[in-house]
């Protein structure tokens, strides 16, 4: 079963990961006076920075499904399923963990900003959909792909829809998970397209994957169709709108994000699906193994958790040098306590396990 492994997932993991930290790091100190898409540099930063989340979704979706079938192979779906489910709500305690300003709490001081949806949130509640949407389909591989890509079809088509709905009857710790009127920085619409999309490659891969030639054939059609996405995606739409006279196919063409940013992560796994090979380096795979841990430890150091206390404060001040040189300097700071010094991660999650396992016992 170890042939099966799909080393570029962990690759693309990685990537996307010091990809997060890097924008995070510069979008946060970057002064504000160099922050000109009309230069060329920060032109071409500010378009691969607004890769990295659609793929992180997209890998997710694929690595937790593809595990799932493989748990199916040898009679162990169900405890991969009641794992996931762990994995989700483990992965929602934590994104509300990381955003709970404890020290303004012990001073008395409260608002609604903590319940704010960020990406764990909203990958959480995608992997637990994507249970869901297994067990309904019966465990049936085949109706699970086309659910997964009509699913992700139907979402980024719709996007115009609900761009811009507000849910304000709904309780905020609701709404937040599909709109982002009070702050959240994704929510489960359309991000969620993503995860569905991923879902949808899990099966392609796990079906074919020993076939003549696969690596070869998924390579090539990963290329092109991420160039069709990426630059005829559009047209396309608008051809549908021409011939079926819906306004929808129109609008969605108009702000086609989601297709473009999916035609860009497809040219992504082609790239390090193709590198595979040469990029097994055990520090790339432990990166790409490590996401969750140096995605918290990221966040407490810019974002100062619990205490309030981080890099922001120092503010919108570096010149473009003083972000790339510190960028790198907090890479690779962040990935250090992430291999030698945090355990939490593991702690936490066998907790929450245990706490799961008993409340199924009772």
């Amino acid at each position: 079963m170890e042939s099966k492994r799909l080393y570029f997932i962990d690759i693309i993991r990685a990537f996307a990961i010091i990809m997060m930290l890097q924008g995070h790091f510069i979008d946060t100190l970057l002064a504000i006076e160099y922050r000109d898409l009309n230069t060329i540099p920060f032109a071409i930063w500010y378009y691969f920075r607004g890769i990295t989340a659609p793929t992180f979704f997209t890998i997710s979706g694929l690595i937790f499904t593809y595990l799932l079938l493989r748990a199916k192979e040898k009679g162990d779906e169900k405890k991969r399923m009641r794992k996931g489910i762990i994995r989700g709500f483990f992965l929602i305690f934590v994104g509300y963990l990381i955003r709970s300003p404890i020290l303004q709490w012990l001073s008395g001081s409260f608002n609604n900003y903590f319940l704010v949806i960020d990406v764990l949130q909203c990958i959480g509640l995608s992997l637990i959909l994507i249970i869901i949407l297994y067990f309904l389909s019966a465990k049936k591989t085949t109706l699970f792909s086309i659910l997964s890509v009509s699913i992700g079809i139907l979402i980024f088509l719709t996007e115009p829809l609900y761009r811009g709905l507000s849910f304000e009857n709904l309780p905020i710790f609701i709404s937040n998970y599909i709109s982002k009127n009070n702050g959240s920085i994704f929510t489960i619409i359309p991000w969620f397209g993503y995860i569905a999309f991923g879902a949808f490659l899990a099966t392609l891969f796990h079906k074919n994957l020993y076939k003549k030639r696969f690596k070869l054939k998924a390579i090539i059609s990963f290329f092109i169709t991420g160039i069709l996405l990426i630059f005829y995606s559009s047209y396309i739409l608008s051809e549908i709108s021409k011939v079926t006279n819906i306004k929808l196919f129109l609008d969605s063409a108009s702000y086609n994000y989601l297709f473009t940013r999916l035609g860009n992560v497809f040219i992504y796994f082609a790239f390090f699906y193709s590198l595979e090979r040469f990029l097994k380096f055990p520090l790339i795979l432990k990166i790409g193994q490590k996401t969750l841990s140096i995605y918290v430890i990221h966040f407490i150091i810019i974002y100062g958790s619990f205490t309030g206390v981080g890099l922001k404060l120092i503010g919108k001040t570096l010149t473009p040098w003083q972000a790339v040189f510190g960028a790198l300097t907090f890479i690779t700071c962040v990935c250090f306590i992430s291999f030698y010094y945090v355990k939490t991660n593991a702690f936490l999650y066998k907790y929450f396990r245990n706490i799961f396992n008993n409340l199924k016992g009772k």
